[in-house]
């Protein structure tokens, strides 16, 4: 399950939601998958937070509307609000909501009606309503689509870069390796080099020494001969080795100087 914590850049986000509250009007909060908020809350209003939050009824009929509504719609307390999805490889890992503007000049006595079945101050009530945005509904819709939009390429562009960034520190990690392991090699190809090169000296020497003993040193020229023909063979393969080593170090450099 992806995390919008582990690879959101939260203050873009913040910037992004902030910049849009103060040109529409419209109040807006990102929150993670598990409804926990990640931003700051842009332009609430009293009369929401303040006032219809502040009341038991009121707060329940809200955190309803928080959990069974989406998209752009009509809240219990007559203000518009919306919700959209924040979803990123096909994962909902987050939401950005919020609204809390009126589509329409509102009617006072309707939210005198409401402030008294919610068991609050009518004149505070209408006081705070008084300082919610009035903004059409055309206009509301469309903005919380942009901003849905807007989040939405934002958050799937921030996870592509952490995806790269966690691919390429991984790459870089094993390219270490491999040149530890390289430089490794180098240095048991120069003790194999040495051991041929005694394996070379030895035959010789027990040429000399098969030489001297005459006809009872026969079998040991043949063993020394042998030897020397084994010491022969293993400098070409360790030759070979070394190349193609060399070649890997050749290749893995090119690789870095790419990166």
């Amino acid at each position: 399950m992806l995390d919008i914590r582990e690879f959101a850049q939260l203050d873009q986000l913040q910037t992004i939601q902030d910049l849009f509250s103060n040109a529409t009007g419209l109040a807006a909060i990102a929150v993670a998958a598990d409804g926990k908020y990640i931003t700051k809350g842009s332009n609430f209003t009293d009369f929401c937070m303040k006032y219809t939050r502040g009341s038991e009824l009121g707060a329940m009929r809200c955190v309803q509307c928080d959990n069974e509504c989406t998209g752009t719609y009509f809240c219990h307390a007559g203000l518009m609000d919306f919700s959209t999805d924040i979803m990123v490889q096909g994962e909902r890992v987050g939401a950005i909501i919020g609204g809390q503007v009126l589509p329409a000049p509102p009617e006072e006595e309707k939210f005198r009606e409401i402030a008294r079945e919610l068991g609050i101050n009518e004149n505070e009530y209408i006081k705070a309503l008084n300082k919610v945005p009035v903004r059409s509904e055309k206009t509301i819709r469309a903005a919380a689509e942009l901003l849905g939009i807007i989040v939405n390429l934002l958050c799937n562009f921030q996870y592509d870069r952490y995806v790269n960034d966690h691919r390429l520190k991984t790459f870089n990690q094993e390219l270490n390796s491999i040149n530890k392991n390289i430089s490794d090699a180098k240095g048991h190809m120069s003790d194999l080099h040495n051991t041929a090169t005694m394996e070379s000296i030895l035959a010789i020497n027990a040429n000399i020494e098969s030489a001297r003993a005459g006809k009872a040193g026969v079998g040991f020229s043949v063993v020394a001969k042998e030897i020397g023909e084994l010491s022969k063979q293993s400098t070409e393969v360790y030759g070979q080795i070394e190349r193609l080593v060399d070649e890997i170090h050749q290749s893995v450099e090119k690789i870095k100087e790419l990166g």
